[in-house]
């Protein structure tokens, strides 16, 4: 039997969820990895690695149900098809170190879960209002799968949208536009909620309150879809209700502003009475306001944007705390002459006011023929470009059918790049703080050639800091231990034991675990032991 001197370290970092993954260390060196365009000199080397490799960085995807854009891949699946359509995309994700997923649930006042308030989406079973097959409850089954791979799952709503399509949408009978039709109003095609009436405001709470309540999401996710994108030639229609519930508004316009930023507030506190740990984040156009607008907006020069068009005063969410993240859409590149990509990044990080930051990817333009695509090395220069600016916490990518596709080999490029190495989302110290305490009993013995590591689960100071997973890392003989290298991480997973099936004959190692809570605080580094 082959000797391998071990020495073991522990740490844990708590998280809630229950998650199993092991990911194995690259055998690429970093010299292989491109260098960025610009690396502080003054930073230390570990320092600069980290700039590149992260170990904490939001890495996710969106997942949109509407009109079946991603998932199911049509109407009228089964329940077993759906699902196993679902395991696929999660399953890419998983192998590409994606560690948060949103999930569309709600496209079109309708329901991907089992709602006392609302119908079934007819992106399910083809008609609005028919359950799925064998009592199959999507939203359930996403939670759970998710959690099982280690990710997050944030449950996606848009608020207003109530009929896609007047003509050609199913629409059941127990729709909320039947049954209060009073509450809605229509623009092009489509049925939009009014969010200048106070019932509709506390209507919306009320569905979120039943997704939250029910169902263990880790975050609630609104899109850019607030009052419609403008339509030349058309007018909303809410004079009487202007004029009803004006609240001493002077202008309409700052009004409809008004009954976002009151939408806003509300949804916030319903989440956090009900689930405290539930976060809540909103991914807005981006731009907020372009320069020649209001000197603090952007040097953009956009047809639309979100204070002005959608009445959506982003900025003043984020300034005020209302949510705990922002997803921008920053959909175009770096040499886009009107949204430029680092124009925009630097007008939201300067604009974050201490909450979470995660840049909106447009990877849906990867390999198209649209005179605005680009390229698999502009999307990478993106993600480089965030990381350098110090203040962006992660990226979600738009949308999982292009991900999964694999555009111009998109995952590839990203599994020996960007995402060479695992990251755990960030932790929201506002939210929770407190780190769970150490794990014990840490073993170790050889077992049919593999390392094999067993530990105890820490003892916990409140009942939100039991340990929700295990992070594993190792470091050669000579290495400092640091669990701040992404790279030095073997495994990331629920279980309370690890087999080691790449340490070498003859070779010392320092192994060190540790645990993180629901909202990933990570505990403090456990006495070193050795054992030959």
């Amino acid at each position: 039997m082959r000797k391998i001197k071990i020495i073991l370290g522990l740490i844990i970092v708590l998280a809630s969820t229950s998650f199993i993954t092991v990911v194995n260390i690259s055998n690429k060196s970093d010299s292989e990895v491109k260098p960025l365009e610009v690396v502080d000199t003054s930073l230390s080397p570990s320092e600069i690695f980290t700039k590149k490799h992260p170990k904490r960085e939001l890495r996710s995807a969106w997942i949109t149900t509407f009109t079946n854009l991603d998932w199911p891949s049509t109407k009228g699946l089964t329940s077993l098809e759906q699902k196993k359509e679902f395991l696929k995309i999660i399953s890419d994700f998983q192998q590409n170190s994606i560690n948060a997923v949103i999930g569309q649930v709600r496209a079109s006042s309708d329901a991907f879960y089992k709602s006392k308030l609302s119908p079934w989406s007819e992106w399910l079973t083809g008609q609005q209002g028919q359950a799925p097959d064998s009592d199959f409850d999507p939203l359930k089954f996403m939670v759970k799968e998710c959690h099982q791979k280690n990710m997050e799952f944030h449950a996606w709503f848009n608020p207003f949208r109530a009929v896609s399509h007047v003509k050609f949408s199913s629409v059941s009978e127990d729709h909320i536009t039947r049954t209060k039709p009073e509450w809605f109003f229509k623009y092009g095609n489509s049925l939009y909620y009014n969010p200048g009436i106070p019932e509709v405001r506390a209507y919306i709470c009320d569905v979120v309150k039943e997704v939250v309540k029910n169902y263990d999401i880790d975050g609630v996710h609104f899109d850019d879809y607030f009052y419609p994108y403008t339509i030349k030639g058309e007018k909303i229609p809410d004079d009487k209700e202007y004029q009803k519930y004006s609240r001493g508004c002077e202008s309409k316009d700052n009004w409809r502003r008004d009954n976002i930023n009151l939408l806003i507030q509300e949804v916030a506190q319903v989440i956090k009475t009900e689930k405290k740990h539930v976060k809540f984040g909103v991914s807005p156009l981006a731009i907020w306001r372009n320069h020649k607008q209001d000197p603090e907006g952007s040097f953009t020069n956009s047809g639309q944007s979100s204070y002005d068009n959608l009445y959506c005063d982003t900025k003043l969410w984020i300034e005020e705390n209302w949510v705990d993240y922002m997803a921008p859409q920053l959909y175009w590149s770096t040499s886009n002459k009107f949204a430029n990509f680092n124009h925009l990044i630097n007008w939201w990080t300067k604009n974050e006011y201490d909450r979470h930051l995660y840049v909106g990817h447009a990877i849906y333009k990867l390999n198209t023929k649209n005179r605005h695509s680009f390229g698999t090395d502009e999307l990478i220069k993106q993600v480089n470009i965030a990381r350098q600016n110090g203040r962006v916490n992660g990226n979600i990518y738009f949308r999982a059918k292009a991900f999964v596709s694999n555009h111009q080999n998109f995952q590839k490029s990203i599994g020996e790049s960007i995402y060479k190495y695992p990251s755990l989302v960030p932790a929201m110290k506002w939210i929770d703080s407190i780190a769970p305490s150490k794990p014990f009993k840490l073993r170790a013995k050889i077992n049919q050639g593999k390392i094999h590591l067993k530990w105890r689960a820490p003892k916990y100071i409140h009942s939100n800091d039991s340990a929700a997973y295990y992070v594993i890392y190792r470091f050669e003989e000579d290495e400092n231990v640091s669990t701040d290298l992404s790279n030095k991480i073997l495994s990331i997973q629920k279980e309370e034991e690890f087999f080691d099936a790449t340490a070498l004959p003859q070779k010392t190692y320092k192994y060190a675990v540790t645990a993180v809570d629901r909202l990933h605080n990570e505990s403090e580094e456990y006495a070193l032991t050795a054992i030959n």
